[in-house]
Formats: structure tokens, sequence, C-alpha cells
């Protein structure tokens, strides 16, 4: 008897579905509960005084931080989904990874200035195990039923933003209120629940899940070990030996690694475009495919202001004075999920209407060009703000306008992706989709550093005129790009 044989005769939820989705539904919430937690609040902490209990960062350096930080939560799926397909399985992939992220955000909860760049990295590792994990599992639940598996990945993504609607509530209400440590600690609390409800729900998944679905052979393990060990233990050495001899600052490390993280895709898509698989109908799409992903990273580094830079202009500028009560700037965090669950049924039915008359160019110009107005009502909302603290509804605006953008860019982009990539490389180009995003997250940090040199009112109408120069240069192509993306496979265009 197979595992899906099992798991579909399991006892069913009051929502009609079965056990096991019940279990991988509450850990996913959790385990994005933990993340949206701390997200809310980790620039806060590393900008916030020492008197006030944080690292007194300067903002510039704090905002690399920041996006390299989301760049490598966005890579670390790659070689996660690797280890869970080829050694641990999914399974035990995402216990482990959620023991790594509550021992990450654990340190986080450790009043150790040292313990910052532990609870980080643990983080990042953790969720690249356990985010490919889950969609792995869930896809071995349901095979050849494409139509199920889309309704259940649609609830998981509720999920997400149910998680990132709550969790900056609570928090942020303790990491301002209180202790910043608390709020870090709130977030360990909500992974270690997940692991918990994990555990207990196990029972109900069959084999699903129990062995990794192509296993690495033994030599296949050690040259990946080998090749670790080169490129990423070897430059952790030097960086901890330049650090030590006072060579290498954070900020050059950093520097640093967004050049690995600028490098990383070129390689990528130059190791794809090789394999015997992909044929001369499938590069044209590719390439047409990369004009997008350079435009969607454009929109990534925009989107990546809003747990940083928007932060803390909702902390230093904006009167949160509520009938006596002062809003915490990391609430500001949940306008987003909010506005999404609102807005994603609009979004599918109004894609649904268009059908096939709107291509996926224009979709994506659509969505760069809110990108670029939101950035241009922010320019306004720091004008006003130099003179007095600002309604907070300039804020709101702003935050509804990008989601309005992430609508039209995320999972149009990801349809894309799987539609356009080669037979057998959909996963592949999936990640391809990720690194630009990590690119653009990391750009976005990177870029914060304006902020030393030019007014804030400045910094937003650059990064309002990217996005809008980047819509409008789409829009000019996108009759070309729609054509190549179509383009039939087995014959050039």
């Amino acid at each position: 008897m197979t595992s899906q044989i099992k798991t579909a005769g399991s006892p069913r939820t009051v929502f009609g579905w079965p056990r096991w989705f019940g279990t991988l539904f509450v850990v996913d919430m959790w385990e994005r509960f933990s993340f949206y937690g701390m997200l809310a609040i980790l620039y806060l902490y590393l900008v916030a005084p020492r008197s006030q209990g944080g690292l007194a960062m300067a903002p510039d350096t704090a905002s690399a931080l920041f996006g390299i930080y989301m760049a490598l939560v966005f890579m670390a799926a790659l070689p996660g989904g690797w280890v869970a397909d080829r050694v641990l399985g999914a399974r035990r992939a995402v216990f482990s990874g959620g023991v790594l992220i509550a021992s990450g955000h654990l340190c986080l909860a450790i009043p150790v200035e040292s313990a910052l760049y532990p609870g980080l990295g643990l983080i990042i590792v953790g969720t690249g195990l356990v985010k490919p994990s889950m969609a792995a599992m869930i896809g071995e639940m349901y095979p050849g039923r494409p139509e199920r598996r889309e309704a259940v990945f649609s609830i998981f993504y509720m999920s997400i933003q149910v998680s990132a609607l709550f969790a900056p509530l609570l928090t942020g209400y303790a990491a301002e209120r209180v202790n910043w440590h608390l709020g870090f600690g709130i977030a360990a609390v909500g992974m270690l629940a997940g692991l918990v409800q994990y555990a207990y729900g196990l029972r109900n998944f069959g084999d699903v899940g129990v062995h990794p679905t192509n296993p690495a052979t033994p030599a296949e393990r050690s040259r990946v070990l080998r090749g670790t060990a080169w490129w990423a233990g070897v430059p952790l050495l030097l960086a901890g030996a330049g650090i030590a001899a006072g060579v290498l600052t954070l900020d050059r490390i950093l520097m640093l690694i967004g050049l690995v993280l600028l490098a990383a895709p070129i390689l990528y898509v130059r190791r794809l475009r090789r394999r015997p698989e992909v044929g001369p109908g499938d590069r044209p799409r590719l390439r047409a495919f990369l004009w997008m992903l350079v435009a969607s990273s454009v929109f990534w580094m925009m989107y990546a202001q809003g747990p940083a830079l928007l932060n803390l202009f909702a902390r230093d500028a904006v009167d949160r004075d509520v009938a006596g009560f002062e809003v915490p700037a990391s609430w500001f965090q949940s306008a987003q999920p909010l506005f999404l669950l609102l807005l994603a049924p609009v979004f599918a039915l109004l894609w649904t209407r268009l059908g096939a008359r709107v291509a996926t160019p224009p979709k994506f110009a659509a969505g760069l060009l809110a990108g670029g107005l939101s950035f241009g009502v922010m320019a306004l909302a720091a004008v006003q703000a130099e003179s007095e603290l600002i309604s907070p509804l300039w804020l709101l605006v702003v935050y509804l306008l990008i989601v309005c953008g992430e609508l039209a860019v995320g999972p149009v982009g990801l349809s894309l992706a799987a539609e356009v990539a080669p037979r057998g490389n959909t996963s592949q180009v999936l990640g391809l989709f990720w690194m630009f995003a990590a690119i653009g997250a990391a750009f976005g940090g990177r870029l914060a550093e304006l902020t030393t040199v030019v007014s804030l009112p400045v910094y937003y109408l650059v990064l309002a005129v990217l996005g809008t120069c980047t819509a409008l240069a789409l829009a000019a192509g996108a009759r070309t790009l729609g054509r190549r993306l179509k383009a039939p496979p087995g014959g050039e265009t």
C-alpha cells in the first residue's frame, strides 16, 4: 500500500481535509509566525540606541545587513531543497529545519550582542530546509492531481498571510514596549509550537517524505561536501581571520556577500542553458524570461524597504497616537498581509476575466508601476514629515500600492516560471525566480546607503523613478517579450 493511499484513507478534519493537511498547515502557520514576527522587529532592534536595548547600528549598515539577510533567506531554499531531496528526505528536513529556526530565534532572545549573527545564520539554514520540503511533501500527497495540489497551495498561501498579519502585533508590542529579546523569544515559542504539532501529527503521513526522492550516492555526497567546504568554509575562515586582524569590517563583509549573490544567478543561468534537455526552442523563452526576472528584481528591491526603512519612518515620522495609545511602529508590517488577504481574491478574479487578452509583461509593468507610485507617495510623505508628524494614512496608502504590485509580480512570475521551464527543469527555473528576488533584496539594502548623502524625499524619489522607468521600459518591449515567451518548443522565433 502506498503512502498516498494511506493518507487518502485517514480520518478527515472538520474542513474536509486529511489530518496530514491540518498538521502541515499548522506547522507552516507557526513557522511563518516566527519568521514575520522576527522580521517586523529586526531592523528596529539593529538601529535602536543602546539605552533602549538595541545595537545602535548605523541605519545604512543595518539596511545592508537586513537586505543580505533577506536575500540569503530567499536563496537558502536551493541548497536546502538539494539536502531534502538527496540526503535527508522531506520529513526529516522539515523537522531539522524547524529545530534550527527555533534555535536561531532562541539565540536572538539571548541579551548578548554576539548572538545576533549565529541566530540569523541558523534561521537562514533552517528556512532553507523547511520551505522546499513542505512543498515537496504536499506534492507527494497528490501525484497526478494538479487541481487538488493547487487548492492546497492556495490555502497554505492564506496561512502565510494570517501569520504575517498577527505576528508583528504580538512580537512588536513585546519588543517595543517590554524588551527586544522578549519579542525574539515569542517568535521562538511559535516555531517550537509548530515542531510539537509536527511531531504529534507524523503518524498521519504514511510513508510520505520518509526517504530522499533521489538519494545521492556516497561519491556525490563527498563531492558536494568538498565543494561546500571550498566555496563556503574557506571564505568563512578568511572572513574570520580578517575580522580578527582588523582588516575586514562588517560593511566590507556585506559588500563581498552582495557580490557573491550577484554572481550566483549568472552562473546558475549558464549551467541551466547548457543542460542537454534545454533545446533550441527553449532558449529564446529563457532569454525573454531573464529580462522579466531583471525587472522583477527591481520590484523586490522596493518591496524590501518595508521592514527596514519604512519601519524606521513609522517610528520617527508618523503620528502613532490613537486615543492615547501609541501604536508600535512594527505594527505597520501587518498592513501588507491585511491588504493582501483582501485583494488576492480580487486580483485572481481580474486575471481570470482578462484571460489571455493580457500577457505577462503588461502585468509585470503594472506591478512595477504600482511599486514606483508607492514611493512617489513616500517622497511626498517625507517632505511633509520634515515639518510635522504625518498621518498614518500615508503609510497605509504606500503599503496598499506595494501589495497591488506584489499581486501583479509574485504569483504571475511564479506561474510564468513554470510555463517557460524546459521539461524536467521546473524546480530549477523556479529557483531562478527566487534568486533574482534575492538580488533585489540585497541591492535594496545597499541602495539604502544613499540615505547618508541625500535626504529621505530624494531617496524615495529615486526609488519611484527606478520603478516607474522599469515599468515603462517593460511596457515598451511587452509585445516582443510576449511573443518570445510563447515561442513554440523546437524552433527559434
